[in-house]
């Protein structure tokens, strides 16, 4: 029998507008049932629009134990979280326990995975026994090389000859980090001697550049029951670290990539259940040949969720509140045609907007903020299979009425819809 919930809350740490529309639409679908929610949100503006139920902004300093007291004193059944990059994902995977603890069921993975997928090493190293694909990398620990604490004289030189065991060019990835931030391009041993000598504050992972498409795929559910969404295609995987938004970013038909996939979805699922994932996790690939490459899996919804959701015809934000009501039941996941995001370095004119929404099926158009710095618009919209041509024709008239898109972005959706 499902738990009697009444009042759920939903845990946020960035702009909840970059889970328009679909947060919206569940929070309706929950109140048309008798269903409470709060958005309990460090970071960013949210109204009615952004989200049609309680609000309660809180400091981004908050703790784990203040956060769990205050979905606590607001009187919820149950929580859910909604929070990104991975740092804030930690948080919730605290507020978790204590919630839990408490008699609150909490949708989000426990904490002892969180702390795992968060490492990259840690995560590296599950992978490998997985069976799964990675670049091969070592750790470099930051203390070592700064002659914190205990002395090894040895340390970079063995880092070095695991490096030259690899070859170049490398990557140095944070350890702690998310999101391309703090990545370091090491082409050459000339780089690798620079990077030793003068180390970053932080530990790192690094590893082989590996060069192909950049993807990633979101894995929803609770163990026994997962979704694999569609894979989503975010850009090209270089020797230099870039943007996440900076590329056109799509799903669409892919039949061979499809067929590699399978295999490695199984691996993956089988690996959330082995770590009792409860939620959603989001994992970054780079396609090379007719493999795929693991580079992190994040413990987390992703940045690419909406574009997942739009590709499917699912509602991620409404599988985890199921879980939280304890409803979840999964359906098989099959892309529906193509989803298309890209993002627009000005913010969209109203009467752009309009055009837009009237020529295609435009599922979100919003500000993407991070860290307090506007970034433009994010765009994202569907279309059928056999409607490529009728789209760039409608992309190629609202170009030339109002210059929008950039003729940058215009050329690359032509050439993805149109070879």
């Amino acid at each position: 029998m499902p738990r009697p919930v009444r009042r759920i809350a939903f845990l946020r740490s960035v702009e909840i507008r970059r889970a328009d529309p679909y947060i919206q639409r569940c929070v309706r679908d929950l109140s048309r049932i008798g269903v409470e929610s709060c958005l309990f949100h460090t970071h960013g503006t949210a109204d009615d629009a952004d989200f049609p139920g309680a609000r309660r902004r809180l400091d981004a300093a908050v703790t784990p134990a203040e956060l769990a007291r205050e979905v606590e004193e607001w009187g919820a059944d149950a929580a859910v979280s909604l929070s990104l990059p991975c740092e804030n994902a930690l948080r919730d995977a605290t507020v978790k326990e204590l919630l839990d603890a408490r008699g609150i069921p909490t949708v989000m993975s426990p904490l002892p995975t969180t702390l795992a997928l968060y490492d990259k090493w840690e995560t590296k190293r599950l992978l490998v026994r997985a069976g799964l694909d990675t670049p091969r990398g070592f750790k470099a620990d930051s203390d070592l090389l700064a002659g914190r604490g205990v002395a090894v004289p040895a340390y970079a030189d063995a880092l070095r000859a695991s490096a030259a065991a690899i070859g170049g060019p490398l990557l140095s990835k944070p350890l702690w980090d998310s999101t391309s931030m703090g990545i370091r391009a090491l082409p050459d041993a000339a780089a690798l001697d620079a990077y030793l000598a003068d180390p970053p504050e932080v530990s790192a992972v690094i590893e082989e550049c590996v060069a192909g498409a950049l993807c990633s795929v979101d894995i929803v559910g609770e163990p026994g029951a997962y979704q694999v969404l569609p894979v989503c295609w975010t850009g090209t995987a270089g020797t230099e670290p870039v943007f996440t938004f900076a590329d056109l970013r799509w799903c669409g038909p892919r039949p061979g990539a499809v067929a590699d996939f399978a295999p490695v979805a199984a691996k993956l699922t089988a690996l959330c259940e082995e770590l009792q994932v409860r939620g959603s996790v989001n994992v970054d690939m780079i396609y090379t040949g007719s493999r795929y490459v693991i580079l992190e899996i994040n413990p987390r919804i992703g940045g690419a969720t909406t574009l997942s959701c739009a590709a499917s015809g699912t509602n991620t934000f409404t599988a985890l509140a199921d879980m939280a009501r304890g409803v979840y039941d999964p359906a098989p996941v099959r892309r529906k045609g193509w989803a298309i995001e890209f993002l627009s370095p000005e913010r969209l004119p109203e009467s752009v907007r309009a055009e837009l929404t009237a020529r295609l099926n435009l599922v979100t158009a919003h500000e993407l903020v991070i860290d307090d710095t506007s970034h433009g618009d994010i765009v994202v919209f569907t279309l059928a299979e056999g409607d490529e041509r009728q789209t760039v024709k409608q992309l190629e008239e609202l170009h030339r009425a109002t210059g929008w898109p950039r003729q940058e972005i215009l050329d690359k959706t032509r050439a993805l819809l149109t070879p």
